[in-house]
């Protein structure tokens, strides 16, 4: 099952630029170890949770995975045979706006860091932009 929000005010919205670098949470809250965004991106919610997957697959169940993003995003899509105007096209999927700096995922409890760093390398390669391990 993928993040999706259970309800929201508004059933579309505007996608909106994307800002470059962010400073609110760009610190490790949860865990001793994360994953941080290097630039901006809009990511859906089958990547977060592939990525979150390989995470968990790595690590073995051995230490706790923080996600600190949330897809509240509503991304809309028309079908490609239709005609311009009409309208917006209905919601296709869920994602969320990533600025630069922002920590995607947390890990504490794992004691190797070797495996700290393999399973968050193996989840950054599904995600859409350039990520960092920071400590």
């Amino acid at each position: 099952m993928f993040l999706q929000p259970k309800k929201t005010k508004y059933k579309k919205t505007k996608k909106g630029k994307l800002q470059e670098l962010d400073f609110k949470a760009n610190k490790l809250k949860f865990g001793t170890v994360g994953l941080k965004a290097v630039n901006s991106a809009i990511i859906s919610a089958r990547q977060i949770e592939a990525s979150r997957q390989a995470i968990s697959r790595k690590i073995k169940k051995k230490g706790k995975i923080w996600i600190r993003v949330f897809p509240d995003l509503p991304i809309t899509a028309k079908p490609i045979s239709s005609r311009m105007g009409k309208g917006k096209g209905p919601v296709s999927h869920w994602g969320v706006r990533v600025k630069g700096g922002t920590m995607l995922f947390e890990i504490c409890g794992v004691k190797d860091p070797k495996v700290i760093e393999n399973a968050l390398r193996t989840g950054s390669a599904k995600l859409p932009l350039k990520t960092r391990i920071s400590r």
